[in-house]
């Protein structure tokens, strides 16, 4: 649709250019001098700038957010027992997973304001505190389920399009699916299960950015390039690998050892964007809570390695991803998070992995294009995706890794597009427990799910 706009906008900017000067004739308006043609002609660049993605002059508000409901044959544990996993149960849940609200301001052309406050799971009223005066003791108070977050707050300076520069709270582009995180993005009614498990999701950070696009052409780059808050120890266990390390509970974050994060995406080709990310944490030990919990154990270094592509056209849409990272000193970090204390919130499930790792494919086919574009056929999407994912992929030697963390999953179901930005889905996902295999059975009992869901993206009131 703003494709559309802009196209008509242009062609009225050239005919109005061409009435201008082809002489005093009498323009929409009634205007038959210069001043009224050349009044006319700014309105339309007025038109053409407000279709453009950066289509506000000082202040916008926005947001997304999704509600999910799901039928479930299976327990909440698959790991309270160790012959067939999960229980065979009948449950179901309905949750609002987040609601987003998104602010832009413009202090000028050049320098804007961008934040974004995320409510999960219905809001929290948990605050925790470490008492370095009684001994170290952590002392939480829960009031609500739930969280609250400010997902994003930076100030960013626009000097020139290969370069400009950005500080604050960021959202790290590691993967698919931090870099592509708004539920228009993905076709099931959950994120990707994959990345969602062994990284932060929505991971974000505070820190200094630069950021730019280079080329033109088939030679059009997108890059960033991050020193952020790094990952805590602590933090990291046996289901997740290091994403319970995401920093946040306390009122500051440690910065001990920064970490460093790069992407790059290439867009030289149209509907085609590929990309890589990286991630570097040094000492991820030194961001602990108490310095003294990995004393003596030197350093343990982390390491993500991503690299991701969509596809699309007016009648398909593919999306692959491939993650994978690499943990030093395991071994020393699961013998201390055992010794954590109780209250300090940290799941303390060990023993960590040395290596985890997750990939997957999706797509999905427009029906509506299939029907040469016909209107009076709703945007349908019929999709289906496949993820492999594994928080325990390796560990260190003589570290056992347990096989109920290997999962291969299938999902398919459909998307309605409702609106470009309001869409209704369904989906089917069954997936298998202790197989790293496509096709087969696990050694576990299988999850089965059915799940509804409605999600929207956009922005309300722009000035």
């Amino acid at each position: 649709m703003r494709k559309t706009t802009t196209l008509f906008a242009l062609c009225f900017l050239l005919a109005a250019s061409s009435l201008q000067a082809a002489g005093p004739e009498e323009s929409p308006q009634g205007t038959t001098d210069e001043a009224g043609s050349r009044k006319l002609i700014e309105k339309v660049k007025e038109r053409v700038a407000s279709t453009a993605e950066d289509d506000y002059r000082k202040f916008r508000i926005g947001g997304y957010g999704e509600m999910v409901a799901a039928f479930k044959d299976y327990g909440i544990n698959r790991f309270t027992g160790t012959q067939n996993g999960n229980t065979k149960d009948h449950r179901n849940t309905i949750s609002i997973p987040r609601f987003v609200l998104a602010f832009d301001y413009k202090f000028s052309p050049k320098w804007i304001l961008g934040a974004e406050i995320e409510f999960e799971a219905g809001g929290t009223g948990m605050a925790m505190e470490l008492e370095n005066s009684e001994n170290g003791e952590y002392e939480t108070e829960l009031e609500k389920g739930g969280e609250v977050a400010l997902e994003q707050f930076h100030i960013t300076r626009l000097i020139h399009p290969a370069f400009n520069v950005r500080a604050g709270h960021m959202v790290l582009p590691i993967g698919l699916t931090n870099a592509h995180h708004e539920p228009i993005n993905f076709f099931g009614t959950v994120r990707p299960e994959g990345e969602t498990i062994i990284i932060p999701s929505t991971w974000h950070e505070t820190g200094i950015s630069v950021f730019g696009t280079v080329g033109r052409g088939y030679a059009l780059f997108d890059y960033q390039a991050m020193v952020v808050a790094g990952l805590n120890a602590n933090g990291f266990d046996r289901n997740t690998w290091v994403a319970g390390g995401k920093q946040g509970i306390f009122e500051d974050d440690n910065f001990t050892s920064p970490a460093y994060v790069a992407r790059v995406d290439y867009r030289g080709v149209p509907g085609l964007r590929v990309g890589a990310s990286f991630y570097y944490c040094a000492n991820t030990l030194s961001n602990s809570d108490e310095p003294a919990t990995y004393a003596g154990l030197g350093a343990a270094p982390l390491r993500i390695y991503s690299v991701d592509a969509q596809y699309k056209n007016r009648y398909l849409t593919v999306r692959g991803n491939f993650l994978t990272g690499n943990l030093g000193n395991s071994a020393g970090i699961s013998e201390r998070n055992r010794r954590l204390n109780n209250a300090s919130g940290y799941s303390r499930i060990t023993p960590v992995a040395k290596k985890a790792r997750e990939y997957g494919l999706e797509l999905g086919l427009n029906l509506r294009s299939l029907c040469r574009g016909n209107e009076k056929v709703p945007v349908l999407y019929p999709f289906a995706r496949y993820e492999y994912y594994n928080p325990q992929e390796a560990g260190e030697r003589g570290v056992v890794m347990d096989a109920r963390n290997q999962v291969s999953m299938w999902t398919a179901g459909l998307n309605w597009f409702a609106l470009p930005n309001l869409v209704v889905k369904a989906d089917y996902t069954t997936r298998k427990i202790g197989s790293g295999k496509v096709f087969g059975s696990g050694r576990y009992n299988s999850e089965n799910e059915f799940a509804i869901g409605i999600a929207y993206v956009g922005w309300f009131f722009k000035k």
